[in-house]
């Protein structure tokens, strides 16, 4: 390729900015977003990413339910949200266009592929008109590119077909946003030699590709401005890139290292947790076994029984697959056993939005099985938080002997931002006690603080013990059908899990500690109610902040805490399943502040309503 020599250009320094990658799910738009995203993580940018998949598998190519997205925020200061509007969009087709531009900033970046807006492709994404003849995106720095036929161009001499040519016009594109902020693409031809070591010839098609893009902007006198997004102040410490998933897979792999135990995962694949089983399935030679069932009954029972063999047993699922689990989950309640279950939750009810989040299976956490059967519920609050979580959740089902929920969810799972590595030492300690002595044994022997009755593994000598769902007497364990004994049992199983709470932080809000407005949240709120909180707070207002991690039980302080604010307002992505709860408990007249669109709160939109909150209290 002929090198041409680069125009002067204006330099501009950004304290963030944000961008979205639009197309079809085969332009690959994920892969594009990832390396981007991998580049700032190691440039050093603070950032966080939003992956938007189309909720159907195989939606026809250029239509409106096919487009498929990712955004990223990077920052040189700390970053809570993937950004409400964005900086630079790059679509690929009209119908990328048409579902995106609504959040591209008034005086925003649109890179479009001139060639995918032929007739053809305006009447599958249902477009009256060119939007680019039409002059609707007047507002917008709009840079009409070839794409498709450039990319071509460039790899005209490898002998590539061209369909082969035609997947790589992605990487044209992300070469011209490397132009855009000025970032290296040394770490993305890396990644090429890995991910096509067997095939150089796609690694290196890519790689030309992605030149040419930049070169492409380098050449051309459209593109007058490149941007300049310095690194961020992080605390000192080593950092990679982590994604809610993989956060939790890792965590669960510390936590059986921690405890000394096997990990065993038993799970039926369902977006948006699929990629737990497949990122554990990778640390064989750490002791872990995975087992992809053949249903969700299977998946969770296959735990039950590694449980019961003395391993760190989870199981991993979506909302669907939760009402499936349940029977079994209520017989781990009654055999009290040590599992962990995930929750990924996503939009429903029934099949609903696979590929969108959503935060609406608490009340099936708190409530969704048969008779009196209390569980101890977990939240993360940011992809790398998942990892802490899995810790958490592991060292409570084992102290305790009890089944476990942790609740993550679309946007957190698929989501990513900068996490620091912790040291061994920062680890929790786990400490495992399997009874092994026969003499004074019984099976609902219980501890005196947590109530835990002793984990007995078969095969032990002498600690031969009926398991199974009918209710047990107590003590002994056998099969019970007193009156009485029932009631006893029902008890004692609710205050094993509510003894939960002397494990349970208490709750510090962020910001005021008192005032006229605290926001409550959980699950992934936290990043937008903590952008709008401190914006608010540098505006003068009293505010706070109470995120919970631990949904059943409450933190013991959390009541005392409600009472010192004058309003207080829940955000949650359902009808208002945590509001319900605090005003059930502590007969408090919170505010439900409700979004059901399968996207996460927007930094704005939390602040519209903090305004509005505070106006009525006035």
């Amino acid at each position: 390729m002929a090198t041409t020599e680069a125009l002067p250009r204006k330099k501009e320094t950004l304290e963030q900015a944000v961008i979205r990658f639009a197309g079809d799910s085969g332009d690959g738009m994920q892969i594009t977003g990832s390396q981007f995203t991998n580049t700032a993580a190691v440039f050093g940018n603070d950032l966080a990413t939003f992956p938007d998949f189309p909720a159907e598998i195989r939606a026809p190519a250029g239509t409106l339910p096919g487009v498929s997205g990712f955004q990223i925020n990077f920052s040189s200061r700390d970053v809570y949200t993937p950004g409400d509007a964005v900086d630079v969009l790059v679509a690929m087709n009209p119908a990328a266009l048409a579902t995106n531009v609504g959040d591209l900033k008034p005086g925003g970046i649109l890179i479009v592929n001139v060639d995918n807006f032929k007739e053809v492709d305006l009447k599958k994404a249902q477009a009256r008109s060119n939007p680019l003849e039409d002059h609707s995106l007047d507002g917008y720095r709009v840079f009409p590119v070839e794409l498709t036929k450039l990319t071509r161009l460039a790899l005209r001499d490898l002998g590539l077909d061209a369909k082969s040519m035609d997947r790589c016009k992605n990487f044209f594109a992300l070469g011209m946003c490397y132009w855009l902020y000025n970032r290296p693409m040394d770490h993305t031809y890396k990644w090429l030699d890995e991910k096509f070591g067997g095939k150089p010839v796609l690694a290196e098609a890519n790689k030309i590709a992605m030149k040419a893009g930049y070169a492409y902007c380098d050449a051309t006198e459209a593109f007058q401005v490149r941007y300049e997004v310095p690194a961020a102040k992080l605390e000192p410490g080593l950092y990679r890139n982590i994604s809610g998933n993989t956060a939790l897979a890792l965590g669960f792999v510390a936590a059986a290292r921690k405890a000394g135990l096997p990990l065993f995962q038993g799970s039926y694949p369902i977006t948006p947790a699929s990629d737990i089983l497949h990122e554990l399935s990778m640390y064989k030679e750490f002791g872990v076994v995975t087992f992809q069932a053949e249903d969700e009954i299977a998946a969770v029972t296959s735990a039950i029984g590694a449980a019961y063999g003395g391993a760190l047993a989870i199981t991993t699922t979506s909302g669907p697959g939760m009402a499936l689990k349940m029977e079994a989950i209520g017989l781990a309640i009654a055999v009290e056993l040590p599992i962990v279950v995930c929750d990924i939750q996503r939009g429903g009810p029934s099949t609903g939005l696979p590929t969108k989040t959503e935060q609406a299976d608490l009340f099936q956490a708190l409530f969704g099985r048969n008779s009196e059967a209390p569980i101890p519920i977990l939240a993360a609050a940011t992809p790398g938080d998942c990892f802490w979580m899995a810790l958490e959740a592991s060292r409570i089902a084992i102290k305790y002997m009890v089944p476990v929920i942790v609740l993550s969810d679309g946007y957190l799972a698929n989501g990513a931002e900068p996490w620091k590595i912790p040291t061994l030492a920062e680890l929790p300690e786990i400490p495992v006690r399997f009874r092994s002595d026969p003499e004074g044994f019984m099976p609902y022997l219980r501890d005196a603080a947590t109530l835990a009755r002793p984990w007995a593994v078969p095969g032990t000598p002498g600690l031969e013990h009926r398991i199974g769902g009918l209710e047990k007497q107590d003590v002994t364990g056998n099969v019970n059908y007193e009156p009485l004994n029932h009631e006893r049992m029902v008890r004692l199983r609710a205050a094993k899990v509510a003894a939960v709470v002397q494990d349970v932080p208490e709750v510090v809000p962020a910001g005021d500690a008192e005032g006229d407005l605290l926001l409550v949240g959980w699950g992934s709120t936290y990043g937008s109610i903590t952008a709008a909180v401190r914006a608010q707070r540098a505006r003068g207002r009293k505010i706070g902040h109470v995120h919970l991690r631990h949904l059943n039980p409450l933190p013991r302080n959390l009541g005392e805490v409600l009472k010192r604010y004058r309003k207080v307002v829940v955000p949650e992505m359902n009808m208002g399943q945590l509001v319900w709860v605090l005003r059930a408990k502590y007969l408090l007249d919170a505010e439900g502040f409700n979004k059901i669109q399968g996207k996460p709160f927007k930094q704005s939109e939390i602040e519209a309503k903090i305004e509005r909150a505070l106006t009525e209290i006035r």
